[in-house]
């Protein structure tokens, strides 16, 4: 057993030098002009969360070079105290300037007294590639750089340009639409919001979530495409921005199979066209009352979708059936606090 213990550790170095040596050496001269031309357009975010499965931290690149950032929405932003750290280690307060959150995207701005002159990604130019484009993806993964440390750095191919199934489908998505489909590791925690670039500098996409597959209990790695963000990141920027979701229709078909009140949940009144989640009363005894949630904490996201008021919450909690996992993340004072629940069977 000794022996085990003390072989392990090396076996592990000497294989992981295996790996990384011949990628140095084979590596085109191409793709190191890339990485170097790719690292200064990437910004490490620093927001909201720290509890279990939410983390504060996530990855987004440079836009223009007044400080616009594209990035993924997420729990991260729903803060008052936003940070960016650049790649020379500069940091910077932000504010989330405008979302999609039917893209899961975001562009922020850096916060400067200063006129800024950054190095940014063309989003303009709507890159598209197909099956085998080998492609590089950078992202901030489990918080490796947190000052002028490199964010990492991960080799891969194209391996399909479709359109995943969503949250009532295989995987669980908010986005619905076209995703790029690499054989790279690429969707860590942290990583969502990096990019995705060929390897002669161009913007391909943003990395996204971590998504699992319901069904088979494996992982997807894959990015948004650059082509489908950049009109609405341009309107945010420019300020003509019209979110899908204020366009969209109440949808009378949809179903309602459970409330509020079925998980011990009684919200505030829904006077308003977009009354804010807050709990008004929690039932003492319910599935809420024993994981915690309180009166005046706001509800912000369920299963990873934005909850912007209370007829939101309504639909989000209708389409879900029995025997899902409900994860709520509530906002209480300048904390998030996140709780998974597992629906009930319907009542009759």
């Amino acid at each position: 057993m000794i022996q085990i213990k003390v072989i392990k550790p090396v076996l592990f170095c000497l294989c992981l030098a295996v790996f990384l040596l011949p990628v140095s050496r084979t590596v085109s001269a191409s793709s190191q002009s890339t990485i170097q031309y790719s690292l200064p357009r990437l910004v490490k975010i620093f927001g909201a969360g720290g509890v279990k499965n939410l983390y504060g931290y996530s990855t987004g690149f440079l836009v223009s070079p007044e400080g616009h950032i594209a990035t993924i929405w997420s729990p991260v932003l729903d803060t008052d105290r936003l940070s960016v750290v650049l790649h020379d280690g500069r940091k910077f307060e932000a504010e989330v300037l405008g979302a999609e959150p039917h893209l899961d995207l975001a562009v922020l701005k850096l916060k400067s007294e200063r006129e800024l002159d950054l190095p940014f990604f063309d989003y303009k130019e709507k890159v598209t590639a197909g099956p085998g484009t080998r492609i590089l993806g950078f992202s901030n993964m489990f918080k490796v750089a947190t000052g002028d440390e490199p964010v990492s750095v991960l080799h891969g191919v194209i391996e399909a340009r479709t359109e995943l199934p969503r949250r009532r489908g295989a995987f669980e998505l908010s986005y619905s639409g076209d995703v790029y489909v690499v054989d790279a590791i690429t969707n860590n925690p942290g990583a969502a919001g990096g990019a995705l670039v060929t390897y002669d500098g161009k913007l391909l996409g943003m990395i996204g979530k971590q998504v699992r597959n319901a069904k088979t209990n494996t992982w997807v790695n894959y990015s948004l495409p650059i082509d489908v963000l950049s009109k609405s990141i341009e309107q945010i920027i420019t300020g003509k921005f019209d979110s899908s979701e204020d366009q969209k229709k109440p949808d009378m078909d949809a179903p309602q199979r459970y409330r509020p009140v079925d998980f011990g949940l009684v919200m505030v009144p829904d006077v308003l066209y977009r009354t804010p989640a807050y709990i008004d009363r929690v039932l003492p005894g319910s599935l809420v009352a024993k994981a915690g949630l309180q009166p005046d904490d706001l509800v912000v996201f369920v299963n990873d979708e934005l909850i912007k008021s209370c007829k939101t919450l309504n639909s989000e909690l209708g389409q879900l059936e029995p025997g899902d996992l409900l994860r709520l993340v509530v906002r209480r004072n300048n904390q998030l606090i996140s709780i998974e629940l597992q629906v009930p069977p319907e009542k009759k």
